[in-house]
């Protein structure tokens, strides 16, 4: 009438821990792009600013010298 104690299956734990691994390395990249990509747009956006705002400075200089003639 006694059952002898059930092992417990190691399988799935380590079926999750792999699963949990591979979902923090996906994670670790999506982060690792996402922080690389804001970087870069902020690093090519300060060299439009300079020369938007040469263009601007120009456009101000062209109404000036359209008036003095």
């Amino acid at each position: 009438m006694n059952k002898p104690p059930l092992k417990k299956n190691p399988t799935f734990g380590i079926a999750v821990f792999i699963v949990v691994a591979i979902l923090v390395v996906i994670a670790t990249l999506f982060y690792n792009a996402i922080r690389e990509k804001h970087e870069f747009e902020r690093q090519n956006a300060q060299a439009p600013s300079i020369s938007s705002e040469a263009a601007a400075a120009a456009a101000a200089v062209k109404p000036a010298s359209g008036l003095a003639q």
